[in-house]
């Protein structure tokens, strides 16, 4: 898949995967037209289903920002505040960092070409100075022998 070069660097950010989303979901339906049920299902089971776990451990369904907000709430009581600790660069060009803080303490640093993409990159630095992964969730096991009904 060929995106262009806008489209490439912004990642995480909705268009993005507004985009990417499109794109599975026409793939899937490719598939399902060209080759029937049986083979769109098999690509879901192996490409989305095998994932679930994953995702939802690591709360991939998430964007960074409310990870950490979910997380630091349900850890230490506290939702994030972000603030703007510094502004680079003319107006067409600018390089912004922002810190993240929980009370008053500083957690991490991000930096963007926007206040939204450094917000965004400080979740993801905090995140991972906490060790934290995302909220918790319940992941429902089931056995990977046991044939899929759907």
């Amino acid at each position: 898949l060929f995106l262009s070069h806008g489209e490439s660097k912004d990642q995480g950010t909705k268009a993005r995967e507004y985009i990417l989303a499109k794109v599975m979901e026409s793939t899937i339906g490719a598939i399902y037209v060209d080759q029937g049920w049986d083979m769109a299902k098999q690509f879901i089971l192996r490409w989305i289903v095998s994932k679930l776990p994953e995702v939802l451990e690591l709360g991939l369904w998430m964007d960074p920002k409310s990870r950490f907000q979910e997380s630091s709430q349900e850890i230490v009581g506290i939702t994030p505040i972000y603030k703007v600790l510094k502004e680079e660069g003319p107006d067409h060009a600018k390089e912004f960092v922002v810190g993240v803080y929980l009370d008053k303490e500083k957690i991490a640093e991000g930096k963007g070409t926007s206040k939204q993409e450094a917000q965004v990159d400080a979740a993801e630095q905090a995140l991972k100075e906490k060790g934290w992964k995302g909220p918790k969730i319940e992941i429902l096991k089931r056995d990977p022998n046991e044939e899929y009904v759907g």
